[in-house]
């Protein structure tokens, strides 16, 4: 089953290369990279290609979605840069695709074959979220690879976020993951499979999350964690549920990151 695991996370972004990058034999691929913080600060993409050297091949490049509003009522001059270091809101920042896009148009064309830029500034509340996904295709015309990461349940998060309440449920998603598939963009999407403090049944979002992966069968989907997180821990039966997903042809379009341990 690990082996299988691996496969699936390795294979995701193991595409061939071009000139100088066809004689490097990369030991893994990364679909799960962040180049954005809390407060959209972070290493340039370039840089950040200088930290990893010849270890990794290709890699998702995306920033947060989120934004830490910094609330002087709350924490004075001093400036939050975490969801945890402040009470005030996050927001969702949409100016962060833009910043990805021109990070990666900045580097050079062997640089940017290691790159997957995806989109990931919008509200997955929102109806409207499909056409801000559109429009950025628009505006950097062969620049993103797909969508994410995106985040639905997310333990403390989800509770710090102004507006209304992503959800399993909300036809917004199911726009966001239609237009993916209609356009042919991988997603990325968090979404905890459990509480925080879990109840004796079922992990609480398994079943609804299985319904959203079976209607989209035309939507290549990435399972941000498996549904980890900082405090989401695995139940025993963890890997046995990871199990049943790949070996599931109802869900031979999804697959897991294993960022979290």
């Amino acid at each position: 089953m690990k082996q299988k695991m691996l496969n699936v996370v390795f294979l995701l972004f193991s595409y061939s290369f071009v000139g100088a990058s066809a004689a490097i034999a990369f030991e893994f691929h990364d679909s799960h990279f962040h180049l954005k913080n809390f407060i959209q600060k972070g290493p340039s993409a370039k840089s950040a290609l200088q930290v990893v050297g010849n270890l990794t091949g290709r890699a998702a490049l995306f920033g947060l979605p989120l934004q830490q509003k910094w609330d002087y009522a709350l924490t004075g001059d001093r400036a939050p840069d975490y969801y945890l270091s402040s009470k005030a809101r996050l927001y969702y920042y949409s100016a962060v695709d833009a910043m990805i896009a021109e990070e990666y148009l900045s580097l050079t064309l062997e640089e940017q074959s290691r790159f997957d830029p995806m989109i990931t500034g919008f509200n997955p509340t929102d109806m409207y979220a499909r056409d801000h996904i559109v429009q950025m295709l628009k505006l950097y015309p062969g620049v993103f690879s797909g969508i994410g990461e995106f985040s639905i349940h997310k333990e403390f998060v989800s509770g710090k976020i102004a507006g209304h309440a992503a959800s399993l449920t909300n036809n917004a998603l199911a726009e966001i993951l239609n237009v993916a598939g209609e356009i042919g963009l991988v997603v990325i999407i968090h979404c905890d499979i459990d509480e925080v403090r879990p109840l004796p049944d079922e992990p609480a979002y398994l079943s609804q999350l299985k319904a959203v992966f079976k209607s989209h069968r035309k939507t290549n989907i990435i399972w941000a964690h498996t549904g980890l997180g900082r405090l989401v821990a695995p139940r025993p039966e963890h890997l046995q549920i990871l199990d049943e997903i790949l070996v599931n042809p109802d869900f031979n379009h999804v697959n897991f990151d294993l960022s979290w341990d």
